[in-house]
Formats: structure tokens, sequence, C-alpha cells
């Protein structure tokens, strides 16, 4: 075996390849089944609770536990791919969720229920991490973060399609058909990710797991390596292994982890709160059914929309600039939100959409930001645990807006108080570049030595 390829830097160089597409696409699809099953029970618990004779708020346990299941799933399992390889949790954790998924179409109570949605839960948030770890180290730094952001809108359709899937279904086939949907699709594409989805190059090379498969994998990004089998070499720096918290906190400081974590928290306590109360507010003030799924909507597909932007300049221009300022153009549109609740439906639709490009597309572009600055060997840790902490946000969030709107705050001034934390966010955002690059000064005048 001769010397011949070093990781690092090798992807960023070159044109990418039908192989580097396949694989995002494989992930952008786990990504999709994720946001499916998590969002399908929400559309399904009315009709749960009619044929079972109960009251809605008794599924509130449900909801919980699929919640507490990704947060396990993210700050428990996600670490375990820096030390057994993405490639395996990724299948793994898609095949956890679709056949807990499959058993849930014949459940026959709350109990049973909550115990398959928190183990769904688990291995919803096994997945993602990896998948998203996969997509960044398969991708060119050039363009990282416009992919990990397409993949991650791919979770937001999963939500979109959800709604459309339990329309259509649940009037002629019963609320357990989406169940099954939710599992047989993801068990489809099992199979493909057995046959296609790569491990990582890291993983494979750095820990000495399988050098020769590395090499052959790095035959696939550049056909023009020879044939002949080379030594892929990592930095020492990059080399795999379990990423304890320690290691995750020391990496750039303990300060700018908390700070992206509390960001994190900050934005998805945000997103979590609108989708749970703009209908009932909408509802309040005599909005039609038709207009209030409509006007919740926009806020995911905003989301959507605003990625095709985001996500290019965060490659171009730079990530955490990119991402402040889309959370500054956030915070302004929730604070002028207020008239349109006033106006001719098509002016609040268009403010619902706007409102979603800030903090739905804000949730997507922190993804992006984490999968970019956190290294390769701790990327699906850092992930995991930035989304992990984030779903604290996620509880807190419709609790405190549901005490607003107890206290009869109107519409406007909630929009008006939640540009604030937004406002926040971009300040922390663009404090936590600057820091970024002083430790990226640093780093490059004490270059690692390969393995």
């Amino acid at each position: 075996m001769t010397a011949g390829v070093r990781l690092t830097g090798f992807v960023d160089g070159k044109r990418v390849s039908p192989f580097q597409y396949g694989t995002v696409v494989l992930c952008g699809l786990v990504m999709f089944f994720d946001g499916f099953d998590t969002q399908a029970i929400n559309y399904l618990a009315p009709h749960i609770a009619k044929d079972w004779g109960l009251k809605v708020a008794v599924l509130g346990p449900i909801f919980s536990s699929a919640l507490v299941g990704l947060m396990i799933g993210y700050l428990v399992l996600s670490p375990l791919s820096d030390r057994f390889g993405h490639r395996r949790l990724v299948i793994a954790g898609t095949a956890l969720f679709a056949l807990t998924s499959l058993v849930s179409v014949w459940v026959g109570g709350v109990a049973e229920l909550v115990v398959l949605r928190l183990v769904t839960g688990i291995g919803l948030g096994a997945a993602a991490p990896s998948a998203v770890a996969l997509t960044a180290e398969y991708t060119p730094k050039r363009l990282r973060a416009s992919f990990v952001l397409a993949i991650y809108c791919g979770f937001s359709l999963g939500f979109v399609v959800a709604g459309v899937v339990s329309g259509w279904l649940v009037p002629t086939a019963g609320w357990r058909s989406v169940f099954l949907v939710g599992a047989l699709a993801p068990l489809v594409i099992i199979p493909l990710m057995l046959k296609f989805l790569p491990e990582s190059l890291v993983f494979l090379a750095g820990r000495g797991a399988n050098s020769e498969r590395a090499y052959r994998l790095c035959r696939r990004i550049d056909p023009a390596l020879p044939p002949e089998t080379q030594q892929v070499t990592v930095d020492a720096a990059e080399a795999g292994g379990r990423v304890k918290l320690k290691a995750l906190l020391a990496n750039g400081g303990v300060l700018s982890t908390v700070l992206l974590w509390v960001v994190f928290a900050v934005n998805l306590g945000e997103f979590y709160a609108l989708q749970s109360w703009l209908p009932t507010m909408l509802t309040g003030l005599g909005f039609a059914s038709g207009t209030v799924v409509t006007a919740t909507s926009l806020t995911t597909v905003g989301g959507i929309v605003v990625a095709l932007v985001v996500g290019p300049a965060m490659d171009r221009l730079g990530a955490f600039g990119s991402l402040g300022a889309l959370f500054v153009v956030g915070a302004v549109f929730l604070a002028v939100t207020g008239p349109a609740f006033h106006a001719p439906v098509w002016v609040l639709l268009g403010a619902m959409f706007l409102v979603g490009c800030g903090v739905s597309g804000g949730q997507k572009a922190l993804i992006a930001l984490a999968a970019v600055v956190y290294p390769v060997n701790m990327r699906s840790t850092g992930v995991g645990w930035a989304l992990g902490i984030g779903r604290l946000g996620g509880i807190l969030g419709p609790l405190v807006l549901g005490a607003a709107v107890a206290a009869a705050w109107s519409p406007a001034a909630i929009f008006l108080a939640l540009s604030g934390p937004m406002l926040v966010c971009a300040v922390v955002i663009l404090y936590l570049g600057r820091r970024a690059r002083q430790t990226a000064e640093v780093a490059e005048r004490e270059p690692a030595p390969a393995v």
C-alpha cells in the first residue's frame, strides 16, 4: 500500500460527484421521514381521542413522550456514531422508528402509545444528527451549508406531507393507516441505505476500521485516483472515537458552546410556540379554518423557501454573518406583524410566510451552522447536543406563549414580544462569529500532525 490520500481538504477541492449527490439524497429522505413521523401524531390526536372516547388533553403524555425520546436520541445515542460510525446509526435509527410506527398500527391504549412514541422518538433522534454529519462530510466546504439546509428542508417537507396524507387517508382508511404509511416508507429505503449509503471516511481511516474501504469511497469521489489501493490518512485532531461532553465543551470554549445551545433553545422555543398557538390565536380572531391551516403551514413553507437563499449566503459570505442577518430580519418581521391580523387575508398570509422565513428558516440555518463549525470528529455529537438542549426550549416555548394567551395578550403584542429574543439571538450569533474567527487564526498557526 503506497502513500496516497489525505482526507483533510480532500472533498473541498473537487466537483460534487453523482455518488456524493446520492448520499445527500438518502440523508434527505431520512430527514423527510423523520419529519413525517414527528408531525403525523399531531394530526392524528383528535381522531384517536374520538375513537377511544378520550378528552384531547389526555393525549398530552403522548406528545411529551415523543419529545423525551427525541432528547434521548439526540443526547445519548447520537454521540455513539462517532465511535461506531454514522452509517450504522442512521440505518439503525431509521429501522427503529419505522418498526415502532408499524407496531403503532395495532396499538390499543394510551399507555401503549406513550411507550411506542417514546421509542419512536429515540430512533428519530438517533438518525437525524448522523444524517447531518454524513451530508456535511461528503460535501465540499463551499457548499456545505447549502446541502445541510437542503436535507433539513426534507424534515419540514415531512411536516407538510404528514398533514396532506392525514387529510387524505384518515376520512377513508382511519388514523391507523397513517402510522402504516409512516412505517412502510422508511422501511423501503433501508435496503437502499444498506447498499448505497457510505460510512464516514474519517471513521474508516482515522480509527483504522477499514482503510481499503475508505480508499474505494475516495475513488468514487475522485475517479482520477489510481486503482491501486493507497493509504488514507486523517489529521489526529479529526480522527474518530467517542466524543465526551467535556471534549465538546472544550471545542471553542465552554462559553461559545453554551451560547450556541441558548440560541438553539430560543429559536426552537419560538418555532414550537408558534406551531402550537398560532391556530388558536387566529381562530380567536374569527378567521376561517382553511385560512388558519394555510397561515400555519406558511410559517413552515417560509423556512423552506428562505433556505434557498440563506444556504448559499452562508457558504459564500460567511455562516455567522448570514445567520445573524437572517435573525435581524426575522425580528423585524415579527415586530411589524401586528397590523396584519386586522388586514385582508392575503396580507396575513404574506406576513406569516415572512415570519416563517425568520423563525423556521433560522432553525434550519442553525443546523447548518453547527455542521459547519463543529470539526468532523465531533460533528454528530455537536449537532445532537445542540438539538437536544434546544428541545428544552421547544418544551418551554409553548408554555410561555400559552401563559401570554391566557393573560389575554393580543396577537400583535405577542409577536412584538417574540421579536426581542430573536434580536438577542442575532447579537449572540455575530459574537460567536467573531470568536470563531479568532480561534481559526490560532489554529492555522498550529497544524495538526497526520496519523
